[in-house]
């Protein structure tokens, strides 16, 4: 594979990746600005945590709260080398949170999915009863909450659902997000706590999501199913300077919108890209659904621009990634399941 082939400067270390993606664009700068006093970000140490917490220090908020549990070396060693003040909690500990000092600003990242097949009772605890938990803790704070794109019913091809659109989950990750959501805006309505509530469709990076899924198949001379045929991606450093923007919107009752990119991407396309990249041919395996889950993210562009990052070079960026052996976080997104079990 000869660097020749790419067309863009190439991320080659988890340093520059984490540096593109944690690089606030003039927009993210100004918005984050305007947000008084701190910031915490409760369940920091997940996939995304560390590139929004960092993206809010080089954008130039100095107070910086970052809380997790940190079950694993790494993210909380990362984030305090960056500037990020962070607390472990366990945020499932009553006492623990009631511990934690107030904040004006929460941006609520908690959340299960890997594994929440294999265990419902953690799956609801986790997405149901713990935002709930957070926002009577939090009453007066402006609160942007994480969701997911996975609370809406697969849609023929097309723009995917919009916000105003009826909700039905697949699975019960994705109905435990659905009450998650409910429970949430129950809260928000009945303290009138400012709040935003973003579903969020895969969020792609080189070291996760439905690119690196994909190239990390061809490489190895897997099958790629195709009957999940047609996905919205989103680079996580957008989605990072997204979340940023949605303190400004948030409201009370509660205000919903879907956060993603505007493509539809259909994979047989994606992994034919790849594989002219790669130097390796894919192997297609099944036949295209004629519905998939997608979202509309019109609202979001319409308020916030378009995603700033082209999706053609985060497909050049991943394809040199995962060829090179570069670092994976080895957490498939499972995007090809239809039956919601994750």
């Amino acid at each position: 594979m000869s660097e020749a082939t790419f067309t863009v400067p190439l991320l080659k270390s988890d340093d520059e990746l984490m540096g593109r993606m944690s690089e606030p664009s003039p927009q993210v700068v100004e918005a984050v600005s305007k947000i008084d006093d701190e910031v915490m970000i409760l369940g920091v140490g997940g996939k995304m945590g560390p590139t929004i917490a960092q993206m809010l220090v080089r954008a130039g908020k100095g107070n910086v709260l970052g809380v997790d549990l940190f079950p694993n070396p790494g993210p909380q060693e990362y984030l305090d080398s960056v500037g990020v003040k962070t607390v472990k909690c366990d945020l499932m500990d009553a006492e623990a949170v009631r511990a934690l000092p107030e904040a004006p600003n929460v941006l609520l990242m908690v959340g299960f999915k890997f594994g929440a097949s294999g265990n419902p009772a953690l799956t609801w605890g986790v997405n149901s009863l713990l935002p709930a938990n957070l926002m009577q803790r939090f009453p007066e704070s402006r609160t942007v909450y994480v969701s997911s794109g996975n609370v809406y019913k697969f849609t023929p091809l097309g723009p995917g659902a919009k916000e105003t659109d009826p909700v039905e989950p697949i699975g019960e990750y994705a109905m435990s997000r659905l009450a998650g959501e409910r429970l949430v805006e129950f809260c928000a309505q009945r303290n009138s706590t400012p709040t935003c509530i973003a579903r969020l469709f895969y969020a792609t990076e080189l070291r996760y999501g439905i690119v690196c899924d994909v190239a990390t198949k061809i490489k190895n001379r897997q099958a790629i199913d195709v009957s999940m045929g047609h996905v919205n991606q989103l680079w996580q450093g957008d989605a990072a300077g997204y979340f940023l923007q949605l303190f400004p919107l948030c409201a009370s009752p509660a205000r919903v919108i879907n956060m993603t990119g505007l493509e539809v991407l259909a994979i047989r396309d994606l992994a034919t890209k790849l594989g002219d990249l790669m130097g390796v041919e894919p192997i297609i395996e099944g036949d295209e659904s004629d519905t998939a889950l997608l979202g509309d993210s019109t609202e979001l562009a319409s308020l916030l621009g378009p995603p700033p990052t082209s999706l053609d070079h985060v497909i050049e960026w991943v394809a040199w990634w995962v060829m090179n052996d570069m670092t994976s976080l080895g957490k498939p997104t499972k995007y090809e399941r239809r039956d919601g079990k994750f």
